[in-house]
């Protein structure tokens, strides 16, 4: 073993600030993160770095269709790790692929496709966002394509995917919900709850069902208006999720919920319930104009994307279609515009979804042990550096 790369900076830790301190990576992985003091016991200081500005881990992304002109929703490998590296370059150094409802031979040719992506360490899983949603809750999901929950196709997907899937949506309310979140649950699956219409009772009863490791996809989309005589699905999730008991998705975005809710949300949940997520599409880090969601055209003005050619239906805006934003760029709005501190902005965008998959002792923090993964940002937390598996990006 050689001697190790020194990074030094402000680096934003699980749950503090280190105002001046040094992470050290050998072979890939990070051997030490904290402050020069404590760095300075045992090595020579004056071989330390310059500082780089603040230090990130590099963030989790568990809510991603796509990016770059690129789509997950593909059997083609190519186009999958497309996304992936495109979305590294902004520091969502580890990716889930999102896919969406398709019917049952696509999605099982999808899952085929990239399943050997997650094995590789490309992608760190797959979260299937459908078939069994909530036809009134339906948002840009293509409504011809949902179906109740069906256990033959839940086995096919689980045995295409070979352990690559980590996460499924479904609308707690339907028809065999109950069995088939049984069922994913015994295969290591995450169950989300989302696209529902259900009642305040049926999604938190859902939510207690999973006994602490349910998650809530993007919540406050895709389910009914919150409203103080009828609380519904985002009362549930929150009354939850400040108990520790269930954690939730937001696509804190500036778009896609109001800049109040999002600083609600972090208010009322425990400090490692949140997840900050994009639910990017193909057109992350694009020019407006028209792109695709699976099946669905979409078309983007203005950095947002919605249903069709252009983005209205009988002269009304259409349903938000996926999100364009990378995941730093979410951490910003939520510090900047939500005034979410950045500490906790940052632990929802990594070590928190990084336990959502399993993977909290490999990703997601800069502590010792934890894969060298780093995003190094300015004062507005824009990229400036990007480390991955140890190596800079270019």
């Amino acid at each position: 073993m050689g001697e190790p790369v020194l990074v030094r900076g402000r680096l934003v830790t699980p749950y503090a600030e280190v105002t001046d301190g040094v992470v050290a990576i050998a072979d890939g992985t990070i051997s030490f993160a904290g402050a020069v003091a404590e760095w300075a016991r045992d090595h020579d200081v004056t071989a330390l770095p310059e500082s780089v500005g603040t230090v990130l881990p590099g963030l989790v992304d568990i809510h991603c269709h796509g990016g770059g002109g690129s789509t997950v929703t593909t059997t083609r490998a190519d186009e999958a790790r497309a996304v992936a590296a495109h979305h590294a370059r902004s520091g969502s150094t580890s990716l889930v692929a999102s896919l969406v409802t398709a019917p049952p031979d696509v999605l099982l040719d999808q899952v085929r496709a990239l399943a050997p992506l997650v094995a590789a360490g490309e992608l760190v899983g797959l979260h299937l966002e459908g078939p069994f949603l909530s036809h009134a809750r339906c948002g840009a999901q293509a409504p011809e394509f949902l179906t109740e929950p069906d256990p033959d196709l839940i086995d096919a997907l689980l045995a295409a995917a070979a352990g690559a899937i980590k996460v499924m949506t479904l609308a707690p309310e339907l028809p065999g919900a109950a069995a088939a979140m049984t069922r994913l649950r015994a295969a290591g699956v995450t169950v989300a709850l989302g696209h529902s219409d259900a009642s305040y009772a049926v999604f938190r009863a859902a939510l207690r069902a999973l006994d602490g490791e349910g998650l809530v996809t993007h919540l406050g989309n895709g389910m009914p208006t919150f409203h103080h005589r009828a609380v519904g699905p985002v009362g549930a999730s929150l009354t939850e999720a400040a108990m520790g008991r269930a954690s939730v998705e937001v696509i804190g975005d500036g778009m896609h919920v109001d800049d109040g809710f999002v600083a609600l949300v972090f208010a009322a949940a425990a400090r490692d319930s949140v997840v900050l997520v994009t639910d990017a599409m193909a057109a992350a880090g694009m020019p407006d104009g028209d792109y695709e969601l699976g099946s669905q055209r979409v078309h983007v003005r203005e950095g947002l994307a919605r249903l069709g050619a252009d983005g209205e239906v009988d002269g009304a805006p259409a349903s938000i279609a996926g999100g364009t934003s990378h995941l730093v760029e979410v951490v910003g709005c939520a510090v900047r515009q939500a005034g979410v501190p950045l500490v906790d902005a940052v632990r929802a965008a990594s070590q928190t979804p990084a336990r959502i998959l399993g993977q909290a002792g490999e990703r997601g923090a800069l502590l010792p042990g934890r894969v060298a993964d780093l995003l190094v940002v300015d004062e507005r937390l824009r990229p400036v550096r990007v480390m991955q598996r140890g190596e800079w990006l270019a």
